[in-house]
């Protein structure tokens, strides 16, 4: 007997299946190939050959003087088929033993391990030698009963309607209560600079009166230190950093748990400490009964709450829109198929349902006309019209005959066809179209891995910053006091001075993380 090899070629270059059929038809002519399979999507052939008589580089040249790219594959294990079983009835670690040992003198089983918690099987198989159904049989045979763990077809995995929904949640939250703190904010800013101008000018006239009465309404002190400005942002600020900014926390706290730093660390430290700072300054200033109100940064995380939660729900709806169709593509695939046994003349002799995991490369698969194709193949017999629109996008139906390959969630039309099954399983063009889709979702473009890692750094160093701030002011202060004094505002001489500058410095330092936060923007 003469041996034959197996080696897999990467081709790149196709376009369409009059490649594949190209490539096949002039390797099968060559001497020491006995066989040969070209996967479109993959990219990908599958040779077996005679090593007497060729090699796999040779086979890769001959595939490039058809005008194609092709290298040879070192790892081929590609080709090894995995089974994932659930065997019922096993008592006792003999019982594994007795299924692992058998399975492993089966020819063609590659590695199989039987877990008695989980009353599940993990084999790997070559899908030359043998396949799923056999397997299944010599497990049946030992007197155990065995199903296919069911494969999560639903795509539930791709659903992202539960985070659009929480982070829509979160920003109308937040949008709800910023905007009355931005009109405070904005109005309290008119009214300063039409008093300073007024201050400016000496000659207060009645409508500079009138400015002065109505900021002075904001500016009343419902308690000594108490300001309505800032009861009222107060107020406004709670809910958002309680309900806004709930999923920020989590994610923070999670992050942090694994000791990295992300942008939600950031946001919920800039935020937490602004609201704290100013939770506190205003308990300090009702403690003083202080005349001036002090400066608070109430309406910073309102904001950041708003913008950020904007960018995370527009995300999630992005991220939506593609797997949608991610999910759209894996519910062509059909889920049963009808095998047949064939006597001599391609005589019907039975035929049987089975699972679409469960179909074999060779096995000969019947389609009745409106049934799906489980498995790309090539007709044995029959003649008919297939709808092919789901990969090719051509509406018109394409006629089939005996020896032309059909594709795997294609629409059979008008006849009855059998089919001999080439690819199977993870290998048929509507599995490889969905693992490509679902590879380009998950990789990442090289700047958004750069923007990923300087995060990383970002983070950390925008904490150290501030802090640096904090001291470098207090020092500052406790240095050369004049300085703090030209730039605090509201500086009465009721307080003391180390007061003064430690305040001071916080307001820097806070101002730093505040500001640092949009930066987080720019780099989503």
């Amino acid at each position: 007997t003469k041996t034959i090899s197996k080696c897999y070629v990467q081709v790149t270059g196709m376009t369409c299946a009059s490649c594949v059929a190209n490539i096949e038809r002039n390797l099968r002519r060559e001497d020491g190939i006995h066989s040969i399979l070209v996967a479109l999507m993959a990219g990908k052939a599958e040779v077996r050959y005679n090593p007497a008589v060729i090699r796999p580089s040779a086979i890769a040249e001959l595939i490039r003087e058809l005008g194609f790219g092709a290298t040879v594959m070192e790892n081929c294990g590609e080709g090894d088929g995995i089974l994932e079983l659930v065997v019922r009835g096993m008592t006792c670690a003999s019982c594994i033993h007795k299924i692992e040992s058998t399975l492993m003198k089966t020819n063609g089983v590659l590695y199989c391990s039987v877990a008695l918690a989980t009353n599940k099987a993990h084999i790997k198989y070559d899908p030359e030698i043998i396949g799923p159904r056999d397997v299944i049989q010599v497990i049946k045979d030992l007197g155990f009963t065995t199903s296919l763990v069911k494969k999560d077809r639903s795509a539930s995995h791709l659903d992202h309607k539960q985070e659009i929904r929480q982070w829509k949640r979160s920003f109308v939250v937040s949008l709800v209560f910023c905007i009355p703190v931005m009109g405070l904010m904005i109005y309290m800013m008119v009214m300063d600079s039409q008093l300073s101008d007024a201050h400016a000018h000496h000659n207060v006239s009645s409508e500079e009166m009138e400015a002065r009465h109505s900021s002075m309404v904001l500016e009343y002190q419902l308690l000594p230190g108490l300001s309505v400005m800032n009861f009222l942002s107060l107020l406004l600020c709670v809910p958002v950093q309680m309900f806004g900014g709930w999923y920020f926390y989590i994610q923070a706290y999670k992050a942090l748990k694994h000791k990295t730093a992300n942008m939600d660390v950031l946001i919920v430290l800039a935020t937490s400490i602004a609201f704290v700072y100013s939770f506190v300054i205003l308990l300090v200033a009702m403690a003083e009964k202080a005349k001036v109100n002090p400066v608070t940064f109430f309406d910073t995380p309102p904001m950041l709450f708003v913008f950020i939660s904007l960018g995370r729900w527009l995300e999630h709806v992005a991220k939506g829109k593609t797997s949608e169709a991610l999910a759209r593509l894996i519910s062509l695939q059909a889920t049963e198929a009808t095998i047949v046994t064939l006597g001599p003349d391609n005589v019907l002799l039975s035929e049987e349902q089975v699972d679409v995991e469960l179909v074999q490369r060779g096995d000969i698969v019947k389609v009745i006309p409106g049934g799906k194709f489980p498995v790309d193949g090539r007709v044995v017999e029959g003649h008919s019209m297939v709808d092919e629109s789901l990969i090719t996008g051509e509406a018109m139906p394409v006629t089939k005959k005996p020896g032309n390959t059909v594709i795997a969630g294609s629409i059979n039309q008008n006849g009855a066809l059998l089919i001999s099954a080439t690819h199977v399983g993870a290998d048929t063009t509507l599995s490889q179209i969905v693992k490509l889709v679902e590879e380009a979702q998950t990789s990442k473009a090289p700047i958004q891995q750069f923007a990923d890692k300087l995060s990383g750094y970002f983070v950390p160093s925008i904490v150290a910053v501030s802090v640096v701030t904090l001291f470098a002011w207090i020092i500052i202060g406790f240095v050369d006091f004049e300085i703090v004094e030209k730039y605090f505002l509201g500086y009465n001489k009721s307080i003391s001075a180390a007061e003064v500058i430690i305040r001071f410095a916080f307001q820097a330092s806070i101002t730093v993380l505040c500001i640092a936060c949009p930066c987080s923007l720019g780099l989503a």
